[in-house]
C-alpha cells in the first residue's frame, strides 16, 4: 500500500484535463507512441468533438522515483455540472487531488465547486497552472487567484503546459511526494466502493471500485450493499489501457469486477461491495440514488418506430444508468417515452447519441422539472409532466424545486447578469469579489427557469465570459398554472407547459405568435390559442389557402360570384371539421426560443 497513489483530476470545462491524462499516460510509459492519440481517456466521438468528458474513467500508470515503483490510479472526473455525483464518488475515491486552472482563463464556477467537494473529502490539493505557453496566458494573475482561495504558497502551484509536456516531471513528483497512500486494513471484512460502471456486450456490466478494507479473491461471493444482492466475483484485474486480471486484490487497490451483470439499475454509483460470508458492518458513507432533475417526452418521428426507439433506450440504459425512462402516449405525438435527465446536457448528448449510434430520430418536448401537488385532502403528487396536473379547483397548493446557483463573471457584466437572473425569478443572495476584476454572485432561483435557455443567455449577455454552477436546495411553495395551446379548440398536451402565474399571459401570446410562423397554411383556417383553465388568453389565426374561384366569372351579376364564394365556404366549414393540422417538428421546440 506504502507504493500506491490514488489521485484524479478537477477542473472547469476546457481548461486542460484531458490533455494533461494524456501526457502523464506518455511520461509514465502507460501508453506506447502507437497507441497514443488525443483524449485517450474519452471513448464517445461526442466527447472528442465537443471537448468534454461525459463518462469518468480510471487507468492505472506506474512510475519510478527514487529507485522505487509506484503505482498511479488516475481517476478521471467528468467536468459538467450534471453530472457532479459521480464527480463526488470519483472524489472519494481518492486521497489526492491536481486542481487545474487554466493561466489564460481563471478561476472559474466549476472549478470551486469541484474543489470544495475535494476539500469536503479531505484530499491533498496540487495546484497546477496549466496553458501557460499560451500567448494570452497571466500566469502572475491567476498565481494570486490560486493562493487566495487555497491559502498555498506560490512556490507550490507548479506551471505546466500540458500541450508541450512542461512541468509534467514536476506533477509526477509531487503526486508521489505530496498525495498520502491509501488507509485501509488488510485484515477487516472487505469495503470497496463502485465509482463507476460501464457495459460490455458480451460479458455484461464491469464495476470499477476502490477497495477500503479487507481483500478481494477472483470466484469469491460477493454482496452488493444498497441493492442486497449477491453475485460471483468471475473476473477481478486492475485497469491499465486493456483489462489486466489478478487473483487477489487487497485495501488501496483500483480495479473492476465483472460478475455477469445484466441490469444496469443492479449497479448503483457509491454503492459498497463486501463480503458474502465475511460481511462489513455498515456501508461505506455517502450514497445516493442519483435522482433526474430535468424530464422530456421522447417520440419518434414516425409512430412505427416506437419499438426501436424502446429497444435503443433499453441499450442506452446499460451505458447510462442516471437515464430513467418510461412509457406515455399522447394525442398530438403517439406513442414515446417520458424520460428523466441529470440536466441539460445530459439530455442534449442522450438525444445525439440515440442520433448517431441508432440512427433514431425522435421529437423532444419542452423539458420540464418534477413538482409537488398538494390535494385538499392532503394528498401528495409528484408531477413530472404537464398533462398529470390535477384539477385547480382540487389543489391546495403547489411546490417547485429551488436551486442555488453561483455565477463568476468580469465586473463589466454584473448588470446585465443581474437582470437575467432577476428575469428568471432569482433571489440575490451573495456577491464577492474574488479579485479587482472577477465577481461571484450567488443566486436562489427556480430550477424550472433555468432548464430552458438560461445558460446560453448566460454565455451571451456576459460575452462568453461567465461560468455556473448550481445544486439543488429545497422545494418551495410557487403560483403555477398550466398554460394549454388549442389548435382549432383541441389540446396538443405536447405543448403545454407549467409557467408561473405572473408570465403566463406573456408567454401564451409570444407562443401563439410563433406558432402561427411556423404551422403551414391549410386549406382550411386554424385557431391558434393559448388558455388557462378553461380561460383563453390569446389567439392567432392560420389563414386558409384560397383558390380563386370567381377567376371565370367576367362582368355579370354579382350573385353570380357570391353564389360561387359561399359554396367555397360550405367545403371550407366542411374540411375543417374533418382536416388534421400537421404540427411540424420545429414546432415542439419553439418554446424554447421564444425570445429570439
Amino acid at each position: 500500500m506504502k507504493e500506491i497513489r490514488n489521485f484524479c483530476i478537477i477542473a472547469h470545462i476546457d481548461h486542460g484535463k484531458s490533455t494533461l491524462a494524456d501526457r502523464l499516460l506518455e511520461f509514465t510509459g502507460a501508453v506506447s507512441e502507437r497507441e497514443s492519440q488525443d483524449q485517450l481517456l474519452d471513448d464517445m466521438d461526442l466527447e472528442k468533438e465537443r471537448g468534454i468528458t461525459i463518462k469518468s474513467h480510471a487507468i492505472q500508470m506506474s512510475h519510478d522515483f527514487n529507485n522505487t515503483e509506484y503505482i498511479l490510479n488516475l481517476i478521471d472526473t467528468p467536468g459538467h455540472v450534471d453530472f457532479s455525483y459521480e464527480v463526488s464518488r470519483s472524489i472519494a475515491a481518492c486521497e489526492g487531488a491536481l486542481l487545474i486552472v487554466d493561466a489564460a482563463q481563471g478561476i472559474q464556477a466549476q472549478t470551486i465547486s469541484n474543489l470544495y467537494l475535494a476539500l469536503d473529502n479531505d484530499l491533498e490539493i496540487i495546484p497546477v497552472l496549466n496553458k501557460i505557453d499560451l500567448p494570452s496566458a497571466e500566469p502572475e494573475v491567476v498565481k494570486d487567484q490560486i493562493i487566495d482561495l487555497l491559502g498555498c504558497k506560490e512556490n507550490e502551484i507548479i506551471p505546466a503546459s500540458a500541450k508541450t509536456g512542461v512541468g509534467i516531471n514536476n506533477i509526477l513528483e509531487a503526486i508521489i511526494t505530496k498525495i498520502p497512500n491509501p488507509s485501509g486494513d488488510q485484515n477487516e471484512p472487505l469495503q470497496a466502493m463502485i465509482f463507476d460502471s460501464v457495459y460490455n456486450t458480451f460479458r455484461g456490466i464491469e464495476a470499477y471500485f476502490k477497495i477500503y478494507n479487507g481483500s478481494i479473491q477472483k470466484g469469491e461471493k460477493v454482496k452488493f450493499m444498497a441493492t442486497g444482492k449477491e453475485y460471483l466475483a468471475e473476473e477481478i484485474g486492475v485497469l491499465k489501457l486493456e483489462k489486466y486480471p489478478k487473483e487477489k486484490m487487497t485495501a488501496g487497490e483500483v480495479g473492476y469486477i465483472i460478475s455477469g451483470i445484466k441490469e444496469a439499475k443492479e449497479v448503483q454509483v457509491g454503492d459498497t461491495i463486501t463480503s458474502f460470508l465475511n460481511p462489513a458492518k455498515t456501508p461505506i458513507v455517502g450514497f445516493e440514488e442519483v435522482k433526474p432533475m430535468v424530464f422530456a417526452g421522447i417520440y419518434p418521428v414516425d409512430t412505427e418506430d416506437f419499438e426501436e426507439l424502446r429497444s435503443s433506450m433499453e441499450k442506452l440504459q446499460l451505458n447510462d444508468a442516471s437515464l430513467t425512462y418510461e412509457t406515455e402516449s399522447s394525442a398530438a405525438l403517439g406513442f414515446g417515452f417520458r424520460c428523466g435527465f441529470l440536466g441539460m446536457l445530459h439530455m442534449e448528448i442522450i438525444q445525439e447519441r440515440l442520433e448517431r449510434e441508432f440512427e433514431m430520430t425522435v421529437i423532444t418536448t419542452v423539458p420540464n422539472v418534477s413538482y409537488y401537488a398538494y390535494k385538499s385532502n392532503d394528498e401528495k403528487l409528484i408531477i413530472h409532466n404537464p398533462s398529470d396536473y390535477p384539477d385547480p379547483s382540487t389543489l391546495s397548493y403547489v411546490e417547485e424545486p429551488y436551486i442555488k446557483a453561483q455565477i463568476i463573471t468580469k465586473t463589466d457584466f454584473i448588470g446585465q447578469v443581474m437582470n437575467l437572473c432577476i428575469s428568471k425569478r432569482g433571489e440575490l443572495k451573495n456577491q464577492v469579489y474574488l479579485t479587482t476584476d472577477r465577481v461571484e454572485i450567488t443566486f436562489e432561483m427556480p430550477l424550472g427557469e433555468i432548464v430552458f435557455d438560461f445558460y446560453d443567455k448566460l454565455k451571451s449577455v456576459s460575452k462568453g465570459y461567465a461560468s455556473f454552477d448550481y445544486y439543488p436546495i429545497d422545494y418551495k411553495m410557487s403560483n403555477l398554472a398550466k398554460l394549454d395551446i388549442l389548435l382549432n379548440g383541441a389540446p396538443v398536451d405536447a405543448l403545454s407547459a407549467l409557467v408561473h402565474k405572473d408570465n403566463s399571459y406573456t408567454l401564451g401570446k409570444k407562443l401563439c405568435a410563433k406558432l402561427k410562423e411556423l404551422i403551414p397554411r391549410q386549406q382550411f383556417d386554424i385557431a391558434i390559442q393559448s388558455a388557462i383553465g378553461s380561460k383563453i388568453i390569446s389567439r392567432e389565426t392560420v389563414k386558409a389557402l384560397r383558390k380563386d374561384v370567381t377567376a371565370k366569372c367576367y362582368g355579370g351579376d354579382i350573385t353570380r360570384k357570391r353564389k360561387l364564394l359561399e359554396k367555397q365556404k360550405k367545403g371550407k366549414k366542411r374540411m375543417r371539421q374533418v382536416g388534421n393540422v400537421e404540427i411540424p417538428q420545429k414546432a415542439f421546440l419553439s418554446v424554447l426560443q421564444l425570445d429570439d
